[in-house]
């Protein structure tokens, strides 16, 4: 049935091009048309929203008539096409479609500052909620910390083990003045920024009408200038990266040679106690050698002379030689037998003194008696 009905319409018209193209070239085709419609509804998209926000109104009617023709055109496409007389839509010039889309650029970049401007004060807010309780829990903390410290263990009377209520009325009247105190001072500081608000909307109002306010472009300048400034600081970051590390890598490579330093200090400071010292040891080394020399002068003068004399000395006869040696022999034992004389004379001298001390004890004791 459809190749019956596809060659009845290839034969009713057959000066339609698309009959003389083949398979691929329809599926190219149909891409690029779709691509095309897709941007055509982007396009219509964006000049309906445009039309909505200009004129929220009569747009819609408009478009909605706009839209009917083109459906009909579109149903009845072929029909005008054989019957030769096309309908020309009204269409945007370049010029529009790029005024539009720079409208709708920028409504859409305000919408996102504004949803940024909201969701960061949502944030904020959030943040501070955070802040809150934390502060809460850790002051929280603190005074049940305080409390225990203070009521149930340093409260508790010793004899009778229960809590003093003096005690617990005194923690409490200084938490209250505690936060009576602290209270005030949030006060204090709520009126100074209320001060500094009121203070900084003068200031505000005063630019407003000396024409000073800053405009979209200052702050496109401004966004430019800090983009700049932050690029330089990126630099500059960088290069304090680079110094640090350059810093740390000297201060490395000098902590190396302190220590290398040291090293040789301790060496040059024992090199010199041995360099002293072998002052030391070669002065004494000097001395001993002067000592050595000295006594190497007296030897030699001492041996020139033994030399002397026994060059000068002339050895005796053999005679000579045997009657010294008779007269010694001789002389030998005469010592020997006055020796033995001296030795009889010594024991009777012995045997004498003991006689003469028992004779003088007998007189010594006769004497006494006769005195008694």
């Amino acid at each position: 049935m459809d190749d019956t009905e596809s060659v009845a319409t290839a034969t009713e018209h057959p000066d339609d091009p698309l009959a003389e193209m083949t398979d691929v070239e329809l599926a190219e085709l149909v891409e690029n048309t779709i691509s095309a419609n897709n941007v055509l509804s982007n396009e219509t998209e964006m000049f309906e929203k445009y039309l909505k926000r200009v004129e929220p109104k009569e747009p819609v009617i408009e478009t909605a008539q706009q839209i009917q023709p083109e459906q009909g055109k579109g149903k009845g496409r072929k029909r005008l096409r054989s019957r030769g007389a096309p309908d020309k839509l009204l269409q945007l010039t370049p010029e529009q479609k790029c005024d539009i889309a720079q409208h709708e650029t920028d409504v859409l970049r305000n919408e996102m500052t504004k949803m940024n401007d909201d969701a960061d004060k949502v944030l904020d807010s959030y943040k501070a909620s955070l802040e809150e309780l934390d502060l809460w829990h850790a002051e929280t903390k603190k005074g049940l910390y305080e409390f225990d410290r203070d009521i149930c263990k340093g409260a508790i009377n010793t004899r009778t083990g229960d809590i003093i209520a003096e005690k617990v009325s005194r923690f409490y009247e200084d938490k209250l003045r505690g936060r009576d105190t602290l209270i005030e001072k949030l006060r204090l500081k709520n009126c100074t920024m209320r001060v500094l608000k009121r203070k900084l909307t003068l200031q505000l109002k005063q630019k407003e009408e000396m024409g000073e306010v800053l405009h979209e472009v200052d702050f496109s300048q401004l966004k430019i200038e800090n983009q700049q400034y932050l690029e330089k600081i990126d630099e500059k970051n960088q290069e304090l990266l680079r110094l640090k590390l350059m810093a740390g890598n000297t201060l490395q490579v000098l902590n190396k040679y302190k220590k290398k330093l040291h090293i040789l200090t301790l060496d040059s400071t024992q090199l010199k106690t041995d360099i002293a010292s072998k002052h030391e040891m070669l002065t004494k080394f000097n001395a001993e050698i002067e000592v050595v020399n000295n006594e190497r002068v007296n030897a030699e003068k001492r041996n020139m002379t033994l030399r002397q004399r026994l060059a000068d000395y002339s050895v005796p006869e053999v005679q000579n030689y045997v009657e010294i040696k008779s007269d010694l022999i001789e002389l030998r034992k005469t010592v020997k037998s006055w020796e033995r004389k001296v030795e009889v004379a010594m024991m009777a001298l012995r045997s004498q003194k003991q006689q003469w001390k028992k004779i003088w004890l007998q007189d010594h004791q006769g004497n006494q008696t006769w005195v008694t």
